[in-house]
């Protein structure tokens, strides 16, 4: 996973790139025959200094490595803080990337 944040007037600008295949269940009876091979990011979380800044549902029409691009307030956090992104897939399993507010 890749994170980039950059802190600039009070907003913390966030990019992440989310290292996936997404297999929709369409790709997954294509390539093996079979929907039960499908597998792609169910939800997705950020937080800093363990509050919650970003927290989404997704399904299996996101591209292959997706890229999120969200903004929040600074509120008290400051350049150096970590963000911690967590995704999770359909077949349960989970990836965390961490990344600095620079």
């Amino acid at each position: 996973m890749k994170i980039k944040a950059k802190l600039k007037k009070g907003v913390v600008s966030v990019k992440v790139m989310a290292k996936h295949d997404m297999w929709t269940y369409d790709i997954a009876k294509k390539k093996t025959g079979s929907r039960d091979n499908a597998n792609f990011i169910t939800h997705i979380s950020g937080s800093v200094n363990d509050k919650v800044v970003f927290d989404a549902s997704t399904s299996q029409f996101l591209s292959k490595n997706p890229i999120f691009k969200f903004k929040f307030k600074a509120n008290g956090f400051k350049k150096g803080d970590k963000l911690v992104m967590t995704w999770v897939d359909l077949k349960g399993k989970t990836k965390t990337g961490k990344g600095k507010i620079k």
